[in-house]
């Protein structure tokens, strides 16, 4: 059991992203590279395929808006004419924000 244990820290260790995310924070990065990868950047380095779509690492203070998980759940939309809108489950935009909380250049503790 040891060795399990200490398998998990070193592959999180070494992982690409080099932080360890919890189960709801995994579940919320699934989430968002199944829907919103093909124009943005959705985890912490690289570029979005989108020129006008922002990494999801830079969105800030944006994401401690207190509404922002009721949007997701009502169904966000933007005036980005290329941009879908989603409904996510209660669940889902949960997961969804604390992932992308997990993942700003800059962030801010709440």
């Amino acid at each position: 059991m040891n060795k399990f244990c200490l398998a998990l820290l070193m592959m999180g260790a070494w992982s690409k992203a080099g932080y360890a995310l919890d189960r709801e924070q995994q579940q919320g990065r699934i989430l968002l590279e199944k829907l919103c990868s093909q124009c943005h950047a959705v985890g912490p380095t690289g570029q979005s395929p989108h020129p006008e779509a922002p990494p999801f690492r830079t969105f800030g203070e944006k994401l401690y808006d207190e509404d922002l998980k009721q949007r997701l759940q009502d169904g966000l939309t933007t005036i980005h004419p290329d941009m879908p809108t989603f409904h996510f489950r209660r669940r889902d935009a949960e997961a969804a924000v604390n992932y992308l909380k997990s993942i700003q250049q800059n962030k801010k503790s709440k």
